[in-house]
């Protein structure tokens, strides 16, 4: 099981947390929502739960539940800048497809 970070998104994922002031690392999961079924959710993590599995990539604690880890196990998570628009991507060797809009997944 492995989930990773381009050294772009843990500059950013840094970045973010130094400016929050607090917190232990990044939580990244899944959620039932849109019209392919799943969608990728980002929030701070002040507390490592009971049963988190932990991933440091590039001095960046990633937390992801069990629930979620299944569908993220391989991701590889980017920072990128395209023209005006920037954001993480997501590279998960589980995504069998993608909604048109690009805002959920399924596996």
């Amino acid at each position: 099981m492995s989930i990773t970070l381009t050294e772009s998104a843990a500059n950013r994922m840094r970045t973010f947390l130094d400016k929050r002031g607090k917190g232990v690392g990044v939580r990244l999961g899944v959620k039932t929502t849109g019209c392919s079924g799943m969608a990728y959710v980002m929030e701070f993590v002040d507390a490592i739960d009971e049963g988190d599995q932990v991933f440091d990539d590039h001095g960046v604690k990633i937390i992801v539940n069990a629930k979620s880890l299944v569908y993220l196990d391989g991701t590889e998570l980017d920072y990128v800048r395209e023209g005006l628009n920037e954001g993480f991507k997501f590279a998960n060797p589980n995504e069998k497809n993608r909604c048109g809009c690009g805002e959920s997944f399924n596996v």
